[in-house]
């Protein structure tokens, strides 16, 4: 007699577990968020203000500080609106099209998350390095990359061009080619069709891309730490900067930068929980619609009747 009032409750919960499992499993998720995201952060803000407000806020107006600061808001507004040109085209190309080299392009698109970022920043030095292959080549016309902001820009583009392009592919390809297909067969060019077609579809998914390839770039260490040469107040992105900070024992400005840092990231983090919500709430309401009565089919006509001959007098 209670069976069956059980299982709708567990149908209705969306599993069949008993109650003190699905509690147990939710106990250990905000367990595991709790030490792992949650105290992390509080020990970040507990030390970057352990000697006040004034001392956090004469760390980030110091000349250093606001060096790695613009330096790293200068890379990430070159390197977000390059992969970003880069992704779409990628991704239009993916899944809009079908070519010889699509699997090797689609392979080169995933290579930087195979590739360790120091491995990358290595790379870079063996091309554009001083001992490199263009190196002797970019000293005699007095051109600087390596340990230097081109470098950085390189380096941080190289590790996060694959954010949009992968957010992109999966979303064309399931929207398929028939919109642009009725489009230019109506007349639009190539442009208009993109613009006026494409665009409107995968505006949400493109700027989440875009939050995850800026958050990336801001916060990237390995591959930008073999570049830059460590030289404070030039080359020295905040990341960068809070480890020459904590390395000579200033703990309480390494400790602030590393806070900006955070907060950046949970500004990242509500933007992208904000179009999550924005995207479902437009799905949801394309959902609701009414679904359009089919159109009434016009009359079958009647056949001619057949023609009978004529009686002969």
């Amino acid at each position: 007699m209670n069976a069956a009032p059980k299982t709708a409750r567990g149908a209705y919960a969306g599993t069949t577990e008993p109650a003190w499992v699905r509690w147990l499993l939710i106990g250990l998720a905000l367990g595991f968020m709790f030490l792992f995201l949650v105290l992390p952060l509080a020990a970040v803000a507990t030390e970057a203000l352990r000697k006040g407000v004034g001392a956090y806020l004469d760390s980030l107006k110091e000349p250093d500080a606001w060096s790695a600061i613009r330096l790293t808001l200068l890379t990430a507004a070159i390197a977000v609106p390059m992969n970003l040109v880069f992704g779409v085209a990628a991704a239009w190309a993916i899944a809009k099209f079908e070519f010889r080299g699509k699997a090797l392009l689609i392979t080169l698109v995933d290579l930087p998350f195979a590739v360790s970022p120091v491995v990358s920043g290595l790379i870079y030095v063996l091309v554009f390095g001083a001992q490199g292959w263009l190196g002797p080549w970019l000293a005699a016309h007095d051109i600087r990359i390596i340990f230097a902001v081109p470098g950085i820009v390189l380096a941080t583009v190289f590790v996060t061009f694959p954010f949009i392009a992968r957010e992109l592919i999966p979303l064309m390809q399931s929207q398929g080619s028939e919109e642009e297909q009725a489009a230019i067969v109506l007349g639009a060019t190539g442009w208009q069709t993109f613009w006026r077609v494409t665009l409107p579809n995968i505006r949400w998914g493109l700027l989440y891309g875009v939050i995850l390839c800026n958050a990336r770039a801001m916060g990237e260490f390995g591959a930008v730490s073999v570049v830059s040469g460590h030289i404070r107040g030039q080359t020295n992105t905040m990341p960068l900067h809070v480890e020459v900070l904590y390395n000579e024992y200033q703990s309480v400005a390494a400790f602030a930068v590393a806070s900006l840092l955070a907060i950046l990231a949970l500004v990242t983090l509500v933007l992208k929980t904000a179009i999550e919500w924005r995207h479902e709430r437009e799905m949801k309401a394309i959902s609701d619609l009414p679904p359009e009565k089919p159109a009434a089919l016009p009359e079958p006509i009647p056949p001619n009747p057949p023609i009978r001959p004529a009686a002969v007098a």
